[in-house]
């Protein structure tokens, strides 16, 4: 009974700090200077905006001991959900930077450093 209530209380948890991951990531998508930073931004609301409450999803249904047998249904697939956003994310926001970089639409100058010019033979410096 004790650990039903305590898996309920770091779910919980958990769902607020995906909450608050979101709204971080909002802020920054509002306040970030280009596509590649807000790229980032976004990235980190899907990760921590997604994947984090959906384990305290998963948590939380476990703990619910009204929900009978359908508890470990429900907790597997959040958890499944959440490791699909957690490989999927990340690969997304990687093909769509450089599909942003090899179209040139999203410029950013000043640039500091552009390996993937480099390698193309671009101008150096």
């Amino acid at each position: 009974m004790v650990l039903d209530w305590v898996l309920v209380y770091v779910g919980e948890a958990l769902v607020l700090i995906g909450a608050i991951f979101d709204v971080i990531a909002a802020i920054g998508l509002l306040r970030f200077p280009n596509f590649f930073v807000r790229l980032h931004a976004a990235t980190i609301g899907t990760i921590g905006g997604a994947f984090v409450p959906l384990i305290g999803v998963s948590i939380m249904s476990l703990g619910c001991g009204f929900l009978g047998p359908t508890r470990f249904f429900v907790a597997g697939g959040a958890f499944v959900t959440a490791l699909l956003i957690l490989f999927l994310a990340p690969a997304g926001s990687h093909l769509l930077a450089r599909a942003a970089h090899i179209s040139r639409e999203a410029v950013v100058y000043p640039k500091v450093v552009d390996h993937l010019e480099e390698d193309r033979g671009g101008r150096h410096g």
